[in-house]
């Protein structure tokens, strides 16, 4: 697999880019990232009471043991704009999911806001891996290994951030 995440300094610290493109329209790509159901297929179900300003339970699926944490809805702009904040053992992910259609494709950009680039070698593969899980759950193909991305696709984000000076 060949990893396409991005490492850009903001003012504020970092953006960890990714970017998939679908043939679908904007409404169906953002069902497939918000829907429960349809979200167990790639990342993990969640209950709760999906709102800005509350928080559910995502299940990780795809993790080890396939533990539950709590992710706040910090904005929701339907079909366009969803930002979230997850917590769990490894600390607080803030993440935001940009989708923009044109010419009957939407562009899903997930964008993970950091303060250092501490771990990006980790967090990197892994994005790689569940928005890769995303395109399988979608074109019904098998999904990936994680042992196709991690640890090989570490020095793309590690060299990333040396080159930033981080």
């Amino acid at each position: 697999m060949t990893p396409t995440g991005r490492l850009l300094r903001t003012t504020g610290g970092y953006d960890l880019v990714f970017s998939r493109t679908f043939r679908a329209p904007a409404d169906d790509v953002w069902a497939s990232v918000t829907e429960s159901d349809r979200t167990a297929r790639w990342f993990g179900p969640w209950q709760g009471d999906a709102a800005p300003g509350r928080t559910i339970k995502v299940q990780m699926a795809a993790e080890e043991g396939t533990p539950w944490c709590d992710m706040r809805v910090e904005a929701c702009e339907p079909p366009h704009r969803l930002a979230v904040s997850m917590t769990d053992e490894a600390g607080t992910w803030h993440l935001e999911l940009l989708l923009t259609a044109r010419d009957g494709t939407t562009e899903l950009r997930l964008v993970q806001h950091l303060d250092s680039t501490d771990g990006v070698g980790e967090s990197g593969p892994g994005w790689e891996y569940y928005l890769d899980r995303l395109v399988a759950a979608r074109t019904g193909t098998p999904p990936p290994d994680f042992a196709d991305y991690y640890p090989a696709q570490r020095a793309h984000f590690t060299d990333q951030a040396a080159a930033l000076g981080s």
